[in-house]
């Protein structure tokens, strides 16, 4: 960063200064613990020597607080994966049941909207296509900060609902499905080569939530790369040269997912035990009737406190994932 033309290259500089930050503030947590540890341990030993009983809750407050940053340090050592530390661009797709699947996607779009609140993450909402009746028939969000594809990676999967439906006159219960799709924002120094003649683009007047000036001009963007089929889209901007940028940010996302894919397909067979990668799998359930829990299926980590989850607590089925070697 001394380097005189360090900031001939505002956006490569600004990437730099972000990934020191981050890991002074790394270091400072650890300085601080260990200065903590140390100052505590002195603390405990005068109270021992001098058989002062007031400082043992002191002491114990402490050790609490200690392990909980000890544990949110431990968890960052994890995210290991090249791209983890990028930001994520995350999709929510109702499934089959109308209404009552939409209700369930917005549910959990609000979910994660409270989670990255909690976490002081930016989130923008990049496309959004309203429910018929009520809720959300899809939506792709970008939410960005520092590890947040880390640690979102481990809600992809489906997520099943189990209540009583509110739109049902006669109580019945029902089961709904939302699938979740995760992908890390792919910056340009990764190669992703998108030929422009291999891409369709339309303009649309977009549709929906929005204020008025959304809906006067055509201003909503579609892009499809012809040769996979790949479609991105995106309407959450006011001017339609916005609405591309946005589009060929998401677009670049999945191409670079669908390689992924290609290339752990290819290892899988090289390895004798291939298996489809399928989008279908179920990772959690979330039941509200005929009792409260939410359990992770992959780990089964599972908590009673449904209302605290669908607040956007869902730390702990994070962490159970990558402590399991997601």
């Amino acid at each position: 960063m001394s380097d005189p033309t360090f900031w001939d290259d505002p956006d490569e500089a600004q990437k730099v200064a972000q990934e020191v930050t981050h890991l002074k503030d790394s270091i400072s947590q650890y300085h601080s613990l260990a200065s903590r540890h140390s100052d505590l341990t002195v603390l405990w030993q005068l109270g021992v020597e001098e058989q002062d009983e007031t400082v043992y809750p002191e002491v114990s407050a402490a050790i609490t607080d200690m392990e909980r940053e000890l544990d949110h340090l431990e968890l960052e050592l994890m995210l290991s994966g090249e791209y983890d530390s990028n930001n994520a661009i995350l999709t929510l797709h109702a499934g089959a049941g109308g209404t009552e699947a939409q209700d369930w996607a917005q549910m959990l779009l609000r979910m994660y909207v409270r989670w990255a609140e909690r976490n002081n993450y930016k989130v923008e909402t990049m496309d959004f296509l309203a429910g018929d009746e009520a809720g959300v028939k899809s939506v792709t969000l970008m939410i960005s900060g520092t590890n947040v594809y880390g640690y979102l990676k481990a809600e992809k999967g489906v997520h099943r609902l189990v209540r009583i439906s509110p739109f049902d006159a006669s109580g019945r219960r029902h089961t709904s499905f939302v699938a979740v799709d995760v992908m890390p924002e792919i910056d340009d120094s990764v190669e992703i080569s998108i030929n422009p003649a291999d891409l369709r683009i339309d303009t649309y007047r977009a549709s929906g939530a929005g204020g008025q000036h959304i809906n006067k001009t055509d201003s909503a963007v579609r892009m499809t790369h012809l040769p996979t089929g790949i479609v991105a889209q995106c309407q959450s901007e006011r001017s339609q040269i916005q609405n591309r940028e946005q589009c060929m940010r998401l677009l670049r996302a999945k191409l670079f997912e669908l390689e992924q894919q290609k290339q752990a397909e290819k290892k899988a067979e090289l390895g004798g035990e291939y298996q489809a990668i399928e989008w279908g799998s179920q990772i959690r359930s979330y039941v509200f009737h005929p009792y409260n829990m939410v359990k992770d299926h992959r780990t089964a980590a599972e908590t009673g406190n449904v209302q605290a989850v669908m607040d956007g607590e869902i730390d702990l089925f994070i962490e159970a994932y990558l402590k399991n070697g997601g």
